[in-house]
């Protein structure tokens, strides 16, 4: 009698490793952003990228995963459909991961930027000002080439020259590769990284950088423990009443990534 439970129960075993199988074997194709209506999307746990999805496919379905990478790694295993999440930041996993691909449509569109105190305005100027000639010399392209490669990991961080006057403290969360993350040999780099040291350059000063949670930026920037903020900031009218955003350094928002 035993013998013929365990029996039953591996083979129900059996057929739900199967039907598992089959069910991420039989995902259709993406290659079109319409497509994705009605898709299982994989997103990262704590974000609002299932509710933004939700906007432009009311019908997507949702599975959690506790990073972006989880959530890729999920797509690429055949186990949803896509992963919604900030467009840089899929662009950076597809690169290092072969067989992904971020669809050129995007799900929303955000511009992003740095942050400073409301009454920094002089600081401001700096950063725009600084952004424009870095765009305008195609030095900007450079960047964008060296941190956000079609394949591959970021090149390495160039040596920036530290000015003398002071000390210019740049608060960033460091789990926004390619923005703001930590490298092999242990040191915080990225686009966000690479500005804010030409902008303390500018400023004649030293880099300091405070590397602290995300959602802990904009109050250490408004209570005076840093200077300006940084890591793929999305400007929003509900932050700009609490800092004062640079103009956009990047247009980016969330997307798609889906096998290729």
């Amino acid at each position: 009698m035993l013998n013929k439970i365990r029996k039953s129960i591996l083979s129900v075993l059996v057929i739900i490793l199967l039907l598992t199988i089959s069910s991420c074997s039989q995902r259709e194709k993406i290659t079109d952003f319409s497509q994705l209506a009605g898709k299982e999307f994989a997103v990262p746990t704590g974000t609002i990228a299932d509710d933004l999805v939700r906007s432009k496919f009311p019908n997507a379905e949702f599975k959690y995963f506790n990073s972006v990478l989880d959530a890729c790694i999920a797509v690429k295993g055949g186990k949803a459909d896509a992963a919604a999440y900030d467009e840089p930041i899929l662009k950076n996993i597809a690169a290092k991961n072969p067989g992904l691909k971020v669809l050129p449509e995007m799900i929303t569109t955000d511009n992003y930027g740095f942050a400073v105190r409301l009454e920094d305005t002089h600081l401001k100027s700096a950063v725009d000002s600084l952004v424009a000639e870095l765009k305008s010399n195609g030095e900007y392209d450079n960047m964008m080439n060296r941190w956000l490669p079609e394949q591959g990991n970021p090149a390495p961080m160039p040596k920036i020259e530290e000015g003398t006057d002071g000390v210019f403290r740049f608060g960033t969360a460091a789990i926004t590769e390619p923005f703001s993350f930590v490298d092999g040999s242990q040191e915080i780099v990225g686009l966000d990284i690479e500005i804010a040291a030409l902008v303390a350059k500018k400023l004649n000063k030293k880099l300091e950088i405070v590397n602290m949670e995300f959602g802990a930026m904009i109050p250490a920037l408004i209570a005076n423990k840093v200077d300006m903020i940084g890591a793929c900031i999305t400007i929003t009218e509900e932050r700009a009443k609490k800092v004062l955003f640079s103009n956009p350094y990047y247009v980016g928002g969330i997307a798609a990534l889906v096998k290729e």
